[in-house]
């Protein structure tokens, strides 16, 4: 993950808010968590989002359980540096993509939508979860747009443990919906691309076995599985196996 990622993200949420004046939210939290009977919700936290200053004004406790750090720790530089890096472009090309739906709105229509979109991010031990990140805006002006919102971030690893990310608007009041939109792909990233057999050999060169095991495993020659091996260190650009395991971990590679 990049900086440069921290920093586009920032400039779309800048675009939304339209350069609103930053003013205290006017809804207090309680409020906010009257609003989750607007989504489904399993092992989640809730936030407030300020598209002003793109960061949160509030992180629920219940962070600590999904992402393993306290609420006092978690903004949202620390959010976008850990998604995986595969989805890194997914995530800013749906902010995009939201920013620009907002705009197409009437501003008496902008709260009559929730967005749905799901994005793996690595969590404090390491482990990758599918995390699904619904918001409604709660504030925003006739002039400046969209101000606040308040959003979900749910465990749906159980649920969707592979996969593309995808994006809906969920109508509420009568609004159509718009469900697993084609995207406009704006942004790029660089990202390591392994096959399903180079991802396969690489988990299980990570619980240990050789060369000659993997090959009795997968049913194929001992130099086939070499020749995989050479290719993964030379897209991953790693010197031998130990370093490869190192940042397969720390990327999110397997």
């Amino acid at each position: 993950m990049s900086v440069k990622t921290v920093l586009d993200a920032k400039e779309i949420w800048q675009k939304v808010a339209r350069y609103a004046p930053d003013e205290k939210s006017r809804f207090p939290v309680d409020i906010h968590r009257k609003l989750l009977g607007f989504f489904q919700v399993g092992d989640y936290y809730c936030f407030i989002f300020n598209a002003r200053s793109g960061d949160f004004d509030f992180v629920s406790p219940e962070v600590f359980q999904v992402l393993g750090y306290e609420a006092s720790e978690v903004d949202t530089a620390l959010i976008v540096s850990n998604i995986h890096p595969e989805d890194e472009s997914w995530f800013l090309n749906f902010e995009n993509e939201v920013t620009n739906f907002y705009a197409s709105l009437p501003a008496d229509r902008i709260p009559n939508y929730k967005v749905r979109y799901d994005f793996r991010i690595r969590k404090r031990n390491g482990d990758y979860i599918r995390l699904l990140n619904q918001v409604v805006v709660i504030e925003h002006d006739d002039t400046f747009g969209v101000l606040r919102s308040f959003g979900v971030h749910t465990d749906i690893t159980h649920l969707k443990p592979h996969g593309l990310p995808s994006l809906s608007f969920v109508g509420l009041n009568g609004e159509p919906s718009h469900i697993n939109l084609p995207v406009k792909e704006v942004f790029t990233t660089n990202k390591i691309v392994l096959s399903k057999r180079e991802k396969e050999i690489l988990g299980l060169l990570s619980r240990g076995l050789n060369t000659r095991q993997i090959s009795q495993q997968l049913f194929l020659s001992e130099e086939t599985v070499k020749t995989h091996r050479r290719n993964i260190l030379r897209k991953t650009n790693q010197k031998n196996v130990a370093a490869l395991l190192s940042s397969a971990v720390k990327n999110g590679w397997m």
